[in-house]
């Protein structure tokens, strides 16, 4: 803010109109003495006395707050945004570089053993992550046309003795298991930083499901297997 140039500015408006500080003081509410600081650049008018002032005798107030430069604000934003988004940029590109040196995903089919089901399923692996995706479950034993009052399907897994529950799938409502497979997916992301952990019958799924009728329950246990161990 040049408070010279407003100094200024007032100084030449008061003397075109012919006024005396004591009455462009009074046009605006404020002493001569108030007009005589603002002309010696002792002072500066109220934000809204000097926006009423540049109104009423024509002048831009952005003009006099910028020092002569109504876009300089603007052009210091837009600088700000433009290394805002290299800096953006840069991330992005140091990202992929990273990801090249990594390699790229490798992808291993799951598959299962039990002869009443058949899965789509794979893991995806690189150096940093391992990834779990299972997209179709399909029930090919005995027709099974029985409604359940309630099924899940839990993915597991297994340590030994141990289980951990890696997803869980619930229905709760009159539907069959056929027409329950079909909604079943399962998409573990970032689910642990290494494949070599997934062996033989290291991972499973368990079905259980209440009929409609009644409450017994049918309890399915599928395990999985990869094609091949993760290298």
């Amino acid at each position: 803010m040049n408070q010279n140039k407003i100094a200024q500015f007032i100084k030449e408006v008061r003397n075109k109109s012919n006024l005396s500080q004591e009455k462009f003081g009074e046009k605006y509410g404020v002493s001569y003495q108030a007009v005589s600081k603002w002309e010696n650049a002792k002072n500066i008018p109220d934000i809204g006395v000097l926006r009423e002032i540049c109104k009423d005798y024509n002048k831009d107030i952005n003009e006099l707050l910028n020092d002569g430069h109504p876009l300089k604000h603007k052009h210091l934003i837009r600088n700000v945004l433009l290394v805002a988004i290299l800096i953006i940029v840069i991330i992005i590109l140091l990202m992929v570089l990273r990801k090249n040196d990594n390699g790229s995903f490798e992808f291993k089919t799951l598959k299962t053993t039990c002869d009443n089901f058949e899965i789509s399923g794979s893991i995806a692996y690189d150096k940093e992550r391992t990834s779990i995706y299972i997209s179709n479950i399909t029930y090919c034993g005995d027709d099974d046309t029985s409604l359940y009052k309630s099924i899940d399907c839990t993915f597991y897994e297994n340590n030994g003795s141990i289980k951990k529950m890696i997803d869980n799938y619930q229905y709760n409502g009159s539907i069959t298991l056929e027409d329950f497979l079909k909604e079943v997916k399962f998409n573990v992301d970032h689910y642990s930083k290494s494949c070599t952990m997934y062996k033989e019958n290291a991972l499973s799924l368990e079905i259980k499901a209440t009929l409609l009728d009644s409450d017994e329950t049918l309890l399915y246990t599928i395990p999985l297997r990869l094609e091949d161990n993760c290298k």
